[in-house]
């Protein structure tokens, strides 16, 4: 599961910077490809994780102002396109002649609305989370639905339908069309400022991940380091931003079915978590509880697992292997793990915490 939800979260990392430079070179052609581009997305990733390193407070605050930020446009052009919508487009069903990528469509929608259970790694530098967090992903998760659907609605609506011009960025472009020049300029700046947004709150999350990890002693205590000036996980940012910089070369859309299909995995071995430890355990005390009855259980866990699945099964080739590759590797460090505790390789909190406690007896 660890193996799983980190590499998820860290391959999906890589993916950020790629975004923000698609939108950069609609400013700047000349990150279209080549030297310069593989040097801006460098840079970017680096730049982005030390303001990570600098403390996770600071990450909080700038993500909320950026994404204030960066929804203003998609708002200012949903009103002005209000005047110029032909309801009649929003019922079309393509172009003729124009193929459906159904895969692709899967995936990148996918990939939009997941992710949400990072939050957990979290959960620990929150106060009261058991009372912040069911606020916050309800208004997360109405906000999300509400940023999407808004301008996509005004965007399809206002403007002629050009199937092939929608791909990477066309939002900008849509704006432009429907307010003029100046909206496109803000909304790829607001593009830019939410991808910085969201870079911080993953690799935040895949950080403290590899910390909590070894709070539990699946990790060497020195994965859970932190800086002595800010008191941030400085080796889990390392490293999550070493993995993202080696798989930021892909193919984008490589990237984010890698993600998906670590991803899911993951979804579906905490599904099936959930559901035994509920068999389980009934009467433990827990901080959240789904307060169902295992039947109502079930079904809210299969409809997501049927999605879960579609995504396994529209995978590629590339992204299989990718894929099989990390999964091994998990295992392989797993077994490395238990043989470092068995030899003593390495420091683990809950062997220190186990010899203390022998100690004192």
């Amino acid at each position: 599961m660890g193996s799983w939800k980190f590499l998820s979260g860290v391959i999906n990392l890589a993916s950020y910077p790629i975004l923000c430079v698609d939108y950069l070179k609609l400013v700047i052609p000349i990150f279209s490809s080549g030297l310069p581009r593989f040097v801006a997305v460098f840079v970017s990733t680096l730049v982005l994780s030390f303001l990570n390193y600098s403390g996770l407070s600071i990450v909080g605050y700038t993500a909320v102002g950026l994404g204030i930020v960066s929804l203003c446009p998609f708002i200012i052009m949903s009103l002005v396109a209000i005047p110029k919508i032909d309801p009649s487009r929003w019922i079309s069903l393509g172009q003729k002649g124009v193929k459906k990528d159904w895969t692709l469509f899967i995936n990148t929608l996918f990939w939009n609305l997941n992710f949400w259970d990072n939050a957990s790694t979290l959960a620990g530098e929150v106060e009261e989370p058991q009372k912040l967090y069911p606020k916050a992903l309800f208004s997360a998760g109405i906000l999300a639905c509400l940023g999407y659907i808004i301008p996509l609605l005004a965007a399809t609506g206002a403007i002629p339908l050009d199937q092939e011009d929608w791909v990477d960025g066309y939002l900008a472009s849509a704006g432009e069309m429907i307010a003029g020049k100046w909206l496109k300029f803000w909304i790829e700046i607001g593009a830019v400022l939410s991808i910085i947004g969201l870079f911080e709150a993953q690799l935040s999350s895949c950080a403290y991940q590899l910390l909590g990890m070894a709070d539990l002693g699946i990790l060497p205590m020195i994965f859970g380091a932190r800086s002595k000036w800010f008191n941030t996980p400085w080796l889990g940012i390392l490293i999550s931003t070493v993995i993202a910089l080696s798989v930021s070369y892909l193919d984008f859309t490589d990237i984010i079915s890698s993600a998906n299909f670590l991803y899911s995995l993951g979804m579906l071995l905490e599904f099936a978590s959930f559901l035994w430890l509920r068999v389980k355990f009934p009467a433990l005390k827990r901080p959240f509880e789904v307060p169902m009855g295992l039947p109502g259980l079930v079904v809210m866990c299969l409809i997501p697992s049927g999605f879960l699945v579609y995504v396994l099964a529209v995978a590629t080739k590339a992204v299989y292997l990718v894929s099989a590759l990390m999964t091994l590797s998990g295992v392989a460090w797993y077994l490395f793990m238990n043989l470092s505790k068995s030899k003593m390789w390495f420091d683990f909190k809950m062997e220190e915490e186990k010899l203390e406690n022998e100690e004192r007896a």
